[in-house]
């Protein structure tokens, strides 16, 4: 399994499993498939630390939740929006890809198109994705006009605004001002429930996004 398997798989895990203690009184169906099946391994290792996650919130602990590889092109908020709403996660640090991915799936995901045979791409099939305009992440492809482009002008008038304006924010607070904003509900393409860009910035979650 590689790492941003891991990693996704541990998040799921952890959310799962510290959500059941808090919401039911007994372990829910997935704590139990997990506890039987995962003892071996990164499997064992994988519950271990998500009873270290729900033991350290239990006893009042803050958590980070560090986010690097494609994370969000690969649909974490569906898990970690979540997370983020019963107030599990308290400051995140991640890569700027992951912070705009998030909002870029979730104003484009009809648009991505998927190639599961990747591996096998040519110089050629590469070059063609390109000119089509498919950012290829893995298996994956960003759609330029529909993510990046949708978003371009947005982003570029918040930026001017507070250039005229002789004001500085952190990368992700000029996201929050765009998602509180409203102004991207016209192209929501997936339950914003899912984005979990959207669920920190009704929070108002601090987020370090190293250069």
């Amino acid at each position: 399994m590689t790492c941003t398997g891991l990693a996704k798989n541990l998040i799921f895990a952890q959310n799962f499993l510290s959500m059941s203690q808090s919401s039911i009184p007994s372990k829910g169906p997935i704590s139990n498939f997990m506890a039987h099946h995962y003892k071996h391994f990164n499997a064992a290792a994988m519950v271990d630390a998500a009873k270290g996650y729900e033991q350290h919130l239990t006893e009042g602990g803050k958590m980070m939740i560090t986010l690097a590889g494609a994370m969000s092109t690969a649909e974490l908020g569906k898990s970690l929006a979540e997370m983020i709403r019963q107030g599990k996660v308290d400051i995140i640090s991640c890569t700027g890809a992951n912070l705009e991915e998030d909002i870029m799936n979730l104003v484009a995901h009809s648009h991505y198109k998927r190639v599961p045979n990747y591996r096998d791409l040519s110089p050629q099939d590469e070059w063609d994705l390109l000119e089509n305009h498919f950012n290829r992440v893995t298996d994956t492809c960003i759609p330029e006009e529909e993510a990046f482009r949708r978003l371009q002008k947005h982003i570029y008038k918040i930026w001017k605004d507070a250039d005229t304006a002789g004001e500085r924010y952190f990368p992700h607070e000029y996201m929050y001002k765009i998602l509180l904003s409203g102004e991207l509900k016209q192209y929501y393409e997936i339950d914003p429930r899912n984005s979990w860009m959207l669920a920190a910035a009704e929070r108002n979650l601090p987020i370090v996004v190293p250069g």
